[in-house]
């Protein structure tokens, strides 16, 4: 079997890179991006000449429907094959690049900064995840907005899908799930062009108040806590993402 996680590379820096992520996950529901993005500008009330940044951007989809509805808009990403799909839509108010989350792409340039669909939590080092808050803010123009939408790990951990299959493109994905030393790990294992992988994603269940610990020391005021993409209350039971809205101070 194929192991792609070793000790040289980052599981994500593998797995967001290969084509099999793309596979696994492409029947995300853009309406639903789409939805929460429009949500998110009308609660924001955001200026028409704002700049957003979206971190951890992925192929672009929430970056390019921000710009469709008139903003200019920065994405980046640490996997190179993504963002090569996503140059390919890049408009003069729309641009992507490769870059880490641990260091600001450009330094006090931002109105907004957008952090979404648990696009944070892969390092295994605090202190990587508190360089990572620490460059989106440093991102930002003075009072500038954070906006990082997590999953709710309580929910999350109480409802875990331990197994399941999934069929894709003929790639017969089975897919396990466990809890471990404070890690949502999942293994995923499946058989393509004649050869066995295996992957494994492993993302650090953090709560709010760990969060509001790392914006604390950005600089960074909580203002608002959502607890879905319609963006009603956080409730720590039931709700399905914990959605952070923060300013610097």
């Amino acid at each position: 079997m194929k192991n792609i996680n070793n000790k040289n590379t980052e599981w994500f820096e593998v797995w967001f890179d290969s084509p099999y992520y793309h596979i696994l996950y492409k029947d995300r529901d853009h309406k639903e991006a789409e939805t929460f993005i429009s949500n998110l500008v009308t609660f924001l009330q955001p200026k028409k000449d704002s700049l957003f940044l979206d971190v951890a951007c992925g192929k672009g989809r929430h970056a390019m429907f921000l710009n469709s509805l008139g903003y200019k808009v920065d994405g980046f990403d640490l996997s190179e094959n993504s963002i090569i799909s996503a140059k390919l839509k890049e408009t003069t108010d729309l641009h992507f690049f490769t870059n880490d989350i641990r260091r600001p792409l450009k330094v006090s340039h931002y109105s907004f900064a957008f952090n979404l669909f648990t696009s944070f939590g892969y390092f295994d080092d605090e202190n990587d995840n508190q360089k990572a808050i620490n460059a989106i803010a440093e991102s930002l123009d003075k009072d500038g907005t954070l906006v990082l939408d997590f999953m709710n790990c309580n929910k999350v951990i109480a409802n875990l899908n331990k197994q399941e299959t999934k069929i894709i493109d003929g790639i017969k994905f089975n897919i396990k799930r466990d809890f471990i030393n404070g890690h949502i790990v999942k293994d995923i294992n499946f058989e393509a062009d004649n050869m066995p992988y295996h992957f494994q994603e492993k993302v650090k269940a953090i709560f709010s108040e760990t969060f509001k610990g790392y914006f604390s020391k950005a600089n960074l005021t909580i203002e608002s806590i959502l607890g879905d993409y319609d963006l009603n209350p956080f409730d720590i039971d039931h709700s399905d993402r914990l959605i952070l809205v923060a300013r610097k101070k």
